[in-house]
């Protein structure tokens, strides 16, 4: 099959369409025919060398954990049958959605409606769940909370805003002047221009932050966090990690998080889809040789919502 691999980090360019073997399904998988793949900042950052630390070796590699399509086999114990459509957060320690074919754990895979385009449905898993998991497991999100999203336009951003919303609370946004519209447009009641206001410095608090963008420390938004506030990252360094220990025992909280794959918050995203809840944007679509040049567009430009790739 024809998979995008790398074989050492560096730039964009390291990224060269290849032929590799067809995964098999183990008695727990199911082999899915990639139709759509959505691209996100991690796999960028992982190809990078950036967070090395945290995910080394494994070359060469295939990037991406979000992909949509439809079941070409299944091990033993599965219950999909060829030919459901589905979208899976891949459970691979390094991917593999960047491929016509990937293997995935029957548990991480869910069927999604026929509504639903397979563009959709790729952008969905890791930026949906992160921003499901952030404001509800770490964040404890409740209706009437007061939460302000830090790159609210962005993939998970865009997911974070829609998802508070639904669950009762008033959400401020922070993004560029530009993108204010379309964050109005998901549901933000309030928008700051960050390239005009710093939010850390408002007269005002939240009872929950989430740093979609990863801009943030604890340190630096404590002072506008509510009592029993928390304050939820998505950018994985030490020093966050260090906060979240640090903060635990008491009433504000600090969170670095790092989204799980699970089948029922992947079944929620697309309730939440179905249920005209949770909007899609996608901003732009490549074919899978231009894996390159959609990477080069995540690392240096800002846009709204998501890009996908067509395998």
């Amino acid at each position: 099959m024809q998979a995008i691999t790398y074989k050492d980090y560096g730039s964009h360019s390291v990224l060269t369409l290849s032929e590799v073997s067809r995964p098999q399904p183990a008695r727990d998988e199911v082999l899915i025919r990639v139709v759509a793949a959505s691209v996100n900042p991690i796999d960028a950052r992982l190809r990078s060398g950036e967070m090395r630390w945290m995910l080394p070796g494994g070359f060469p590699r295939i990037p991406g954990y979000d992909v949509a399509g439809v079941i070409e086999e299944v091990g033993k114990e599965c219950s999909f049958q060829p030919g459901n459509r589905v979208l899976a957060f891949l459970d691979h320690m390094y991917g593999g959605g960047y491929a016509e074919y990937a293997v995935c754990s029957s548990s991480s895979v869910v069927s999604i409606p026929d509504e639903m385009s397979f563009e959709e449905a790729s952008a969905l898993p890791l930026a949906g769940s992160t921003a499901l998991q952030s404001l509800r497991d770490y964040g404890h999100l409740k209706s009437g909370d007061r939460v302000l999203i830090n790159g609210a336009s962005g993939g998970v951003g865009a997911f974070a805003v829609q998802i508070a919303v639904a669950r009762g609370a008033k959400v401020t946004a922070v993004a560029s002047g530009k993108h204010e519209e379309f964050v109005r447009s998901l549901g933000a009641t309030n928008f700051i221009d960050y390239t005009k206001e710093e939010f850390s410095k408002s007269n005002r608090q939240w009872e929950l932050i989430f740093d979609a963008a990863g801009k943030s420390s604890f340190a630096e938004v404590k002072d506008v966090l509510s009592d029993k506030g928390h304050f939820v990252s998505t950018e994985p360094s030490l020093r966050g990690l260090v906060m979240s220990l640090i903060t635990w025992p008491f009433d504000k909280q600090a969170n670095v998080m790092l989204a799980q794959s699970r089948e029922k918050d992947l079944k929620e995203l697309v309730r939440l889809w179905s249920a005209c809840q949770l909007k899609v944007t996608i901003e732009e679509t490549f074919s899978l040789s231009e894996a390159a040049k959609a990477h080069h567009r995540i690392e240096s430009d800002s846009f709204c919502g998501k890009l996908v790739l067509n395998a």
